[in-house]
């Protein structure tokens, strides 16, 4: 089955950060795992893909081509869906937990395997075996270039619907909105808020001046977390996830803020220090994405890709570097001031606009030198950090593709010159927790019960302090 895209949608230019992960240095990949709970019955795949998928934006039916002067565009091209879908053989017969060790090793693979560029940069793995978790697994892969979570995300959710009644509409966890200072006339006000003011200006400065310099001088510090060398961004990698009930997450982030955050840093220095006592007190920055569009919540694609949609599709987002907490004796024995310490820090790295600047920076950077320089500038970016943090809003009921209703969800960031990277993803009133992370040097499966220890002792810590 082919599709065929229009006149139209040919030779639209490659947004600057699509080019940055779709370069000589870099090409990341975003894989959405579903879990689907019945047997797989693949009979309408095509059909689907092509009447649903497909039409929600031309770039899934488009390709990357260069013109004569080098710019990078996206043009149409004819698909052949047979080209897209993988439909994996393991041997017949054997047991959940052996086609659980297949599935891991399958992902990994196609994680090191770049998408052809000759085709549009999308593919779907069809999974009929029966895993630990689920009945079967549909993999989505898709390019970075194509656009970021978000955008993707709502692609996605355009070919779900609600398992208990298609006919009503997907709902999800609110979000809170930081407030935006008021432009009043009281003097009180605005003395009152001239600490902040100042405050912002030098965490700005700071920030600003400390993402060039990690970016292109100074690397964290070699942990087991950190090889310090270049990580080859297609070598293997092992993969753990865990859950954890939302509305226990919601009882912390009431009382501490960026919980989530927080037990991930504490997860991870407790791996640092279990392999390397000394390690835990070491340098070690994540990189964190923050969502820069104006809403934060879905729109439909038909609204994203409007021009003047205030949730536009594409890859709008900012990196924002975070310094992990160093895990003293008092983040043993009190985690919640540990979890406390990260909420000051990412608080203060909101309340700056250093983000802002270096994307303003990028931007000169690929004016005066070219995107190539550019894409080396995120990648030495990444490269010199120690993890990477990326998370997104799921659908709060069940939903089911091509009514094969969906047990579980999670996503993978695939390509990256990190060692390890984190992904975080609500569901269905759970919150799932991704670990990637460069096979033989991490231990997955250790990093997954040092964060579930962090988790249960702030959740602990927590319950006593409410009760006291």
């Amino acid at each position: 089955m082919e599709f065929k895209g229009t006149e139209e949608e040919a030779a639209v230019p490659v947004s600057p950060i699509g080019y940055y992960f779709n370069s000589s240095v870099m090409s990341i990949s975003i894989l959405c795992v579903l879990e689907i709970e019945v047997a797989i019955d693949d009979s309408t795949a095509f059909s689907l893909l092509h009447d649903v998928f497909l039409p929600i934006t031309p770039r899934f039916s488009s390709i990357i081509v260069a013109d004569k002067k080098g710019v990078k565009k996206w043009k149409k091209a004819e698909v052949n869906l047979k080209d897209h879908v993988k439909v994996p053989i393991f041997p017949s017969g054997k047991s959940p937990q052996f086609y659980e060790k297949c599935l891991q090793d399958y992902v990994s693979k196609i994680s090191m395997e770049e998408l052809p560029q000759s085709q549009p940069l999308w593919q779907l793995h069809i999974i009929k075996y029966p895993t630990n978790n689920a009945a079967g697994t549909l993999i989505f892969k898709l390019h970075h270039a194509l656009g970021d979570g978000f955008s993707l995300m709502g692609a996605l959710l355009s070919c779900l619907q609600r398992a208990d009644d298609p006919s009503k509409p997907l709902t999800f966890p609110s979000v809170k909105t930081r407030p935006i200072l008021s432009n009043n006339n009281n003097m009180h006000s605005m003395f009152r808020n001239v600490p902040r003011f100042f405050s912002s200006m030098f965490n700005t400065a700071s920030d600003f001046y400390c993402s060039i310099v990690k970016s292109s001088l100074i690397e964290d510090d070699q942990t087991p977390i950190r090889y310090g060398n270049d990580v080859v961004c297609w070598g293997p990698r092992s993969i753990a996830t865990m859950a954890f009930p939302l509305h226990q997450i919601k009882q912390i982030k009431a009382n501490l803020g960026a919980v989530i955050t927080g037990i991930i840093f504490l997860g991870t220095r407790l791996y640092m220090q279990e392999v390397s006592k000394e390690s835990s007190n070491l340098n070690s920055t994540a990189i964190v994405l923050l969502n820069t569009r104006m809403f934060r919540s879905y729109s439909s694609v038909k609204e994203m890709v409007k021009p003047d949609s205030k949730s536009p599709w594409g890859n709008h987002f900012a990196f924002l570097h975070v310094p992990i907490p160093k895990l003293t004796d008092s983040g043993l024995s009190d985690p919640l001031e540990f979890i406390k310490r990260a909420q000051q820090i990412i608080k203060s790295k909101r309340s700056s606009l250093g983000v802002y600047l270096t994307a303003k920076l990028l931007e000169a950077v690929d004016k005066f030198r070219g995107p190539e320089a550019a894409a080396k500038y995120v990648h030495g970016t990444l490269k010199n950090s120690s993890m990477g943090i990326t998370n997104m809003i799921g659908p709060m009921e069940q939903v089911a593709v091509a009514n094969h209703p969906v047990k579980g969800l999670y996503f993978l960031v695939a390509g990256t010159p990190l060692s390890l990277v984190v992904t975080v993803i609500s569901y269905m009133e759970k919150l799932r927790v991704a670990i990637g992370v460069e096979d033989g040097f991490i231990d997955s499966q250790k990093l997954k019960s040092c964060m579930e220890n962090a988790y249960d002792m702030i959740l602990k810590a927590t319950t006593s302090a409410t009760t006291t």
